[in-house]
């Protein structure tokens, strides 16, 4: 599979890299062509990974993962090219977060969602939100942290969440851990879960962490 991974902090680097090492070819996307930060990574990420523009990245992609931050997403995607987006999955796997004044700011938040902005913005696109709820590491390698703990995904369109859920799979999250929350108004709930994240992030003191969700009889 061909995949764009849009974002070159340590998200997107995760990511890239972890698709590479499964055999997938992988371009990490940029808004220059000679990022440093992206051509290292290709360099060290093995023959299926190279770097490219948002645009060169989306381009040549099946799908398209978001990994920039949430504020920036729908900027990073207009360069992206909506024709390179037309009928692909996209995966968004951003928060909307900033901090101001030494306070975690959340925008959009509670009636809108990223991932719905996405959707909006490029209705051709198969949206699924997951993966935002944990830290990179995890979200790559989910036996970090043991028992039985959830992902979560949402979207319109069922088949690109089964698609999405594969790659999951892929991961080495199982099927009976990823949580469909139906359609991508649901990324808003997903999202407001960041100030809880950080909350316990402090509590903690580390980020290999999760939420396990228990079901009654």
């Amino acid at each position: 599979m061909r995949y764009a991974v849009l974002g070159t902090g340590e998200v997107g680097r995760t990511l890239g890299g972890r698709l590479a090492e499964l055999g997938h070819e992988v371009t990490l996307g940029s808004r220059s062509k000679d990022n440093p930060t992206a051509l290292e990574w290709a360099r060290g990420a093995g023959a299926g990974a190279q770097a490219g523009t948002f645009a060169e990245a989306a381009s040549s992609a099946e799908v398209v993962v978001v990994a920039v931050g949430g504020r920036v997403a729908l900027m990073a995607l207009e360069a992206a090219g909506a024709e390179n987006l037309d009928g692909k999955v996209v995966v968004d796997v951003s928060n909307p977060m900033a901090f101001e004044d030494g306070e975690l700011r959340l925008s959009p938040v509670e009636s809108d969602s990223v991932g719905e902005q996405i959707q909006r913005a490029f209705p051709r696109a198969r949206v699924v939100k997951t993966l935002n709820t944990v830290n990179c590491k995890v979200m790559v390698d989910p036996s970090l942290v043991p028992g039985e703990h959830q992902i979560f995904v949402c979207g319109a369109d069922a088949s690109a969440k089964e698609q999405v859920s594969g790659l999951l799979g892929e991961f080495g999250w199982p099927p009976h851990r990823v949580l469909d929350l139906g359609g991508i108004r649901s990324a808003r709930s997903v999202e407001m879960l960041l100030p809880l994240w950080l909350d316990l992030l402090r509590n903690l003191g580390h980020a290999e962490f999760n939420i396990e969700v228990r079901r009654g009889h």
